[in-house]
């Protein structure tokens, strides 16, 4: 069957329209037909809280050039994106990014389907599912858009190819790329239809409320670099949802850090794993953003002799507070703080937006070691917003979506430059800030075309 969803369960919702008289549920069988069936589904950890671990390899948070024993750790394919190259993958190889993300759009779609036409729910808890399913939909795409299609510009984005836009759990659809506009187009309608019926508090962070679908749309303007929009939605998200972690209260293990679900700076729950299983170093570039007394460079890195294997410099240490915890993705209440002041520092704003800086660096260092960041101008305030971006989100993969949504900016576009076994890798503004699709998808379905890289 040549299809994207290559691993995923097909669910049995199909035969729901059978006549009355052969519905009849077999042993050992189980449709979906109840509307508790199709919260179950969105309840399902291991399908929903996956995002993509690929960006934290590609962006410029971690370097390898002088622990050659881990660059022999990574497999081709890992070699393959660390040193951006043409093609990550064979047709022999599968992109667990791309299969998981659209196995969460195909859930989605079953449930958008056939939820308002179950059985044994009320009206709302219809709706309500239905508009968890378009939240949960609207995140997958993001992720996807952000790394198998170019960057949005407001020249490219109607006619360069995005995603095959699947909107129902129909198996044999034509698979050929929306443009990029029509997939963001497709996400914001998504969160704005879903955001009236989402939950002003939920269960756990696995599930979207509404501070969630605000801060989802924030993202999603921020990486159109449509700033005033993204600072609005973020501001929203944050009128909501708003605790951040002193983390004065966590040093030297006065308390445990909390993991990632109890987490109240985490809006909306998303994991993602460090690629191969294996602890990288940072970048020097990264580690000298920090001053020995920000306590997220105490609390979230150690030194290379900690891990197994051992490295020189520092690694991130995020996932290893809890074993096994991971590493958060999902939109957070610092993120929005961030995306807000960013689109006030846009804005010329420059006073508020080092406010917003400031109050959420205070509770990252201890009181008495802590002096506020100025800015002259609303450059500088801008690159103020950028830095602390890298400092606050390091060891997510987040900064590679920076990378990408900066290099359209001359003032603020970095050429990349990492050495791989002896060989000189050069990642330049407008280069390789898109994926390649993975080549066993494109054998199955030829209609979906490759990207130029």
């Amino acid at each position: 069957m040549k299809r994207i969803c290559v691993t995923l369960l097909v669910l049995t919702i199909g035969t729901m329209s059978c006549r009355k008289f052969v519905e009849v549920e077999q042993p050992n069988q189980r449709q979906f037909k109840y509307t508790a069936d199709f919260q179950l589904l969105l309840n399902n950890v291991s399908l929903f809280e996956i995002s993509a671990s690929l960006p934290m390899l590609s962006g410029d948070d971690i370097n390898l050039e002088t622990n050659t024993s881990l660059q022999n750790q990574l497999t081709n394919e890992l070699q393959n994106v660390y040193t951006w190259a043409a093609d990550y993958y064979t047709s022999d190889n599968s992109d667990a990014g791309w299969d998981q993300l659209f196995n969460q759009v195909y859930v989605c779609n079953q449930i958008t389907t056939n939820v308002m036409g179950s059985i044994n729910g009320t009206e709302a808890q219809k709706r309500s599912i239905y508009a968890e399913a378009q939240a949960q939909r609207a995140a997958a795409y993001l992720t996807l858009i952000n790394l198998y299609a170019r960057v949005y510009t407001t020249t490219g984005a109607a006619t360069d190819p995005g995603l095959p836009l699947l909107l129902s759990p129909d198996l044999f659809v034509p698979l050929n790329r929306a443009s990029i506009q029509k997939v963001y187009d497709q996400i914001i309608l998504d969160l704005t239809a879903a955001l009236p019926l989402l939950p002003d508090n939920v269960s756990n962070n696995l599930h979207p409320g509404k501070a969630a679908g605000y801060a989802l749309l924030a993202r999603t303007y921020l990486s159109m670099q449509r700033y005033g929009e993204a600072a609005d939605y973020a501001a929203k998200s944050l009128s909501i949802q708003h605790t951040l972690l002193d983390l004065k209260d966590y040093v030297n293990g006065a308390k445990p850090f909390p993991r990632r679900m109890d987490n109240p700076e985490v809006i909306m729950g998303k994991k993602v794993s460090k690629p191969g299983n294996i602890d990288l170093p940072l970048s020097t570039e990264l580690l000298n953003k920090f001053t020995p007394e920000d306590l997220r460079y105490q609390l979230f890195t150690r030194s290379g002799s900690t891990f197994q294997p051992s490295f020189t410099g520092r690694g991130s240490y995020r996932d290893k507070l809890f074993f096994g915890d991971n590493v958060s993705a999902g939109v957070s209440v610092p993120e929005m703080m961030l995306i807000q002041a960013e689109g006030l520092a846009r804005a010329g704003k420059k006073d508020e937006a080092m406010a917003l800086v400031n109050q959420l660096r205070q509770k990252r260092f201890l009181p008495a070691q802590y002096t506020a960041l100025t800015a002259a101008t609303s450059d500088e305030a801008l690159r103020v917003v950028i830095d602390e971006r890298r400092r606050e989100l390091f060891g997510t993969g987040l900064r590679w979506l920076d990378q990408r949504r900066l290099s359209k900016e001359p003032a603020l576009a970095e050429t990349e430059t990492r050495v791989f076994k002896g060989v000189t890798y050069t990642l330049v503004p407008g280069d390789r800030y898109v994926y390649p699709i993975p080549p066993k998808n494109i054998e199955l379905n030829p209609e979906i075309i490759q990207n130029q890289r």
